[in-house]
C-alpha cells in the first residue's frame, strides 16, 4: 500500500473517524486488516488514555520533586 494512503488512514483514525469508515475508505474486506492502523497510533492512545484518567486524577503528582525516582529513570539509559 502506497505511503500517502497509509499517512491519510492514520489521520482520519487520529481525527476520531471510526475504523469501519476507514475500512471502506481503504477498501479492506476485513476490519481486522484496518485495526493494524489503530494499533500503530501510539499518540491516539495516549491522548484516550489522558482523557479517561481526568475524570480519575484531579491532579497529577509533580514527579520532578522526586529525586529517587528521577534517579532511577535515569540509570534506565
Amino acid at each position: 500500500m502506497p505511503s500517502y494512503i497509509h499517512s491519510k488512514a492514520m489521520h482520519l483514525l487520529q481525527a476520531g473517524v471510526n475504523l469501519i469508515y476507514i475500512r471502506d475508505f481503504l477498501g479492506h474486506g476485513d476490519i481486522r486488516t484496518t485495526e493494524v492502523y489503530a494499533r500503530a497510533d501510539t499518540e491516539t492512545k495516549c491522548k484516550s488514555i489522558e482523557n479517561a484518567c481526568r475524570d480519575i486524577i484531579s491532579e497529577m503528582p509533580d514527579w520532578n520533586k522526586d529525586k529517587a525516582l528521577l534517579s532511577w529513570l535515569s540509570a534506565l539509559k
